[in-house]
């Protein structure tokens, strides 16, 4: 038997099921009931919901819906203790003859006629003979295998800003070619960091990349996701990947009705703009790659600092549920890396979700990150017909796109404190 999931809020309908005010709907603008779930989740909460909907809708899917696999047995399949504390299965040690070489091709590029910039990097511009089959069986990895990879022994103190980028765009473009577009202005680069002084000076909480705040585990909106640390934290900000393939696994053994919730089209996603929203799944089966997830949290449950326009819909108890549960999938069987000075940190966005925690700035420790969006036109996974707008948004040769910006030295003040499509989570 199938349960019809209900679009009103079920458990505010049930009163009698309990009287823990876990369960109560919270406040929400205007005049629309919407579940108590935050941007971070809350596991007593969660663990509420979870028995109060067993009680509602004890005959709901055994079974995950047709087509899709019970199980996924591939790389990209695993769990954080499967890796050893020291990161040796993924990290990727430059030596000496590397940072000589890539030394030679950022000297190369900069001895080239012409006004070049960080467009014209590529491998024919920033050659790393020496380097290149190593570099493109990290693309074979990124894309088919584990998913994710460190490249270690950088030392980003002794170049210029503008050379940083331009290392960075010379490594990765051996492992994913194209950039992507990262807000409709046209940035292809952003400055991840905390900058609290846009606070007292704009009026307005800044967004998820420039804020200290941990982060909620979520996917961005591109193919592959690319950090390169310019400096670290005093302490915190540790990273966190998470197998998607392994969250799947999880919920498919476990709680097969969640794959139900998560591959359905009605999650609401809200735009931030004028009560505008779209609607799509959280979960796809990707072609020959199989069952991978895109979103964030801020669009489907808003925040304390992103709170949902009254026009925009509220989720059900049901997906509520479905939400928080990968989650906490996602927290089980994660794995912690700890950015070096230097690092950088290359994964399948598809693949995994990511998250971070807090950070603590103090004197010249201070968390720098470069981010860009990539894809590898070759090994890139074939985009699903509901993220095909978001592929183009990113990729696509638009007006946007037209009007490139780089920012050098970071991003400026009214995109940190905007809620723009940069900010993800």
């Amino acid at each position: 038997m199938t349960t019809t999931m209900p679009q009103a809020c079920p458990l505010a309908l049930a009163p009698k099921l309990s009287t823990n005010k876990d369960l109560t709907p919270a406040p929400a603008p205007g005049d629309i009931p919407r579940p108590d779930i935050s941007w971070f989740p809350d596991r007593k909460v969660f663990l509420n919901r979870v028995e109060a909907l067993k009680l509602l809708y004890p005959d709901r899917p055994t079974t995950v819906p047709a087509g899709w696999p019970t199980q996924l047995n591939m790389a990209r399949a695993w769990s954080g203790s499967d890796f050893s504390d020291d990161g040796k299965e993924y990290i990727v040690q430059f030596d000496q003859a590397d940072l000589a070489e890539i030394d030679e091709a950022l000297v190369h590029f900069k001895s080239l006629p012409g006004d070049l910039g960080p467009d014209d990097v590529s491998k024919e511009t920033f050659p790393l003979p020496g380097l290149e089959e190593r570099l493109e069986a990290i693309a074979q990895e990124i894309h088919n295998g584990r998913g994710f990879v460190v490249l270690r022994g950088l030392q980003p103190d002794k170049w210029t800003n503008m050379e940083n980028i331009l290392v960075y765009l010379g490594v990765t473009s051996y492992i994913a070619e194209k950039r992507g577009m990262q807000d409709f202005d046209g940035r292809m680069i952003l400055h991840i960091q905390a900058v609290v002084e846009d606070v007292k000076k704009h009026g307005a909480m800044p967004n998820s990349p420039y804020v200290a705040r941990a982060q909620p585990f979520h996917t961005d909106l591109c193919d592959i996701l690319s950090l390169y640390a310019l400096n670290t934290a005093r302490y915190g900000g540790e990273s966190f990947l998470a197998s998607s393939a392994q969250i799947y696994n999880e919920l498919a053994a476990t709680r097969p009705d969640i794959i139900h919730t998560l591959i359905k089209d009605d999650w609401i996603f809200d735009e931030f703009w004028q009560g505008q929203y779209h609607t799509r799944p959280l979960l796809f089966n990707f072609e020959g790659q199989g069952p991978a997830f895109q979103f964030s949290r801020r669009p489907l449950t808003g925040s304390h600092f992103s709170p949902h326009h009254p026009d925009v819909p509220a989720m059900t108890e049901i997906q509520a549920e479905a939400l928080d549960a990968v989650f906490f999938a996602a927290q089980k069987h994660k794995v912690e890396i700890k950015l070096q000075k230097g690092d950088m940190m290359i994964f399948n966005n598809f693949a995994m979700l990511h998250a971070r925690s807090s950070f603590h700035d103090e004197g010249e420790q201070r968390r720098h990150m470069l981010r860009l969006w990539l894809r590898n036109e070759e090994l890139m996974w074939k985009t699903p017909r509901e993220l095909e707008r978001l592929s183009w948004e990113c990729y696509g040769d638009h007006e946007w796109r037209a009007k490139r910006v780089w920012d050098i030295e970071r991003s400026p003040p009214e995109l940190r404190v905007k809620y723009r499509r940069a900010s993800c989570a």
